[in-house]
C-alpha cells in the first residue's frame, strides 16, 4: 500500500514583524495571496500553523507542519520554544527593508542555539521581489550572505506568486537528502521528522499493526 506521506518534517519560519512570513505561507497552503487583506498580511500573535503535503519525488510526499512565528520582540520567547523540535527553518527578509536585512544573523544565531542539540537545515529568503523599484538589498549581498552561513537563497513574491512553492520544494528537498544519507535521523522525543503514514487497510489486523521501517539514531 503506497504511503500517504513518507515522513513528516516541522518547519519554522522566522524573520521580522512585516516581512510576509505569514503571506507566504497562506500562498503555499491555501494556493493565493489573502487579497481580502489589501497588501499584507495581519501580524502573527504569537504562532500559527500550516501544513500541507509536498510531492518531493514522484509518489513520495512529505508532510509539513509549518509554524509562522510572530517578528515582534514580546513573543520571542514563545518562538525560541519552537526551535527545539524543528529540522527546517525558512530566514526571511524583506527585500525592501534593509534592517531586516541586518536582523537576519541575530535570527540565525538564535535559532542555533535553541535548536540544540539537534541539527536544522536553513534556507534565506528575500520576499516581496516584487517591489523591484523599492528594493534595498541587492541579490548579490544577500547571496554573499548566505554563502557566509553555507545556506541557500531565494527570492519570492507571496503576492506574485514568483518562487513561493520553489522555495518550499527546495528546503523540504535538502532535508530529504540529509535524511537518505543518514545526516539527519529521526530520533525519540524530537518532532523535526517523524516517519510516514500508510492507510490501514489491509486484512490482518497484524500487518496493520506494523510500522514503517525507520532510522532510529
Amino acid at each position: 500500500m503506497e504511503a500517504i506521506w513518507i515522513y513528516q518534517f516541522w518547519l519554522i519560519v522566522i524573520g521580522d514583524s512585516t516581512v510576509g512570513k505569514s503571506c507566504l505561507l497562506h500562498h503555499f497552503t491555501q494556493g493565493c495571496f489573502p487579497r481580502m487583506l489589501s497588501t499584507a498580511c495581519d501580524p502573527t500573535v504569537s504562532v500559527d500553523f500550516f501544513s500541507r503535503l509536498l510531492e518531493i519525488e514522484p509518489g513520495k510526499r512529505i508532510k509539513l507542519q509549518l509554524w509562522d512565528t510572530a517578528g515582534q520582540e514580546r513573543f520571542r520567547s514563545i518562538t525560541r520554544s519552537y526551535y527545539r523540535n524543528s529540522v527546517g527553518g525558512f530566514l526571511v527578509f524583506d527585500i525592501t527593508n534593509r534592517r531586516s536585512f541586518e536582523h537576519v544573523q541575530d535570527w540565525l544565531e538564535e535559532a542555533k542555539m535553541y535548536v540544540q542539540p539537534f541539527r536544522i537545515v536553513f534556507l534565506l529568503v528575500g520576499h516581496k521581489c516584487d517591489l523591484v523599484s523599492q528594493r534595498q538589498v541587492s541579490r548579490e549581498e544577500a547571496e554573499k550572505m548566505s554563502a557566509a552561513y553555507g545556506m541557500k537563497y531565494i527570492e519570492t513574491s507571496a503576492k506574485d506568486a514568483a518562487n513561493v512553492e520553489e522555495s518550499f520544494t527546495i528546503l523540504t528537498g535538502d532535508i530529504y537528502e540529509l535524511i537518505k544519507t543518514g545526516e539527519i535521523c529521526i530520533q525519540d522525543g524530537w518532532e523535526g521528522v517523524k516517519s510516514g503514514f500508510v492507510p490501514n487497510i489491509v486484512h490482518s489486523s497484524e500487518e496493520a499493526a506494523k510500522p514503517m521501517k525507520q532510522c532510529i539514531c
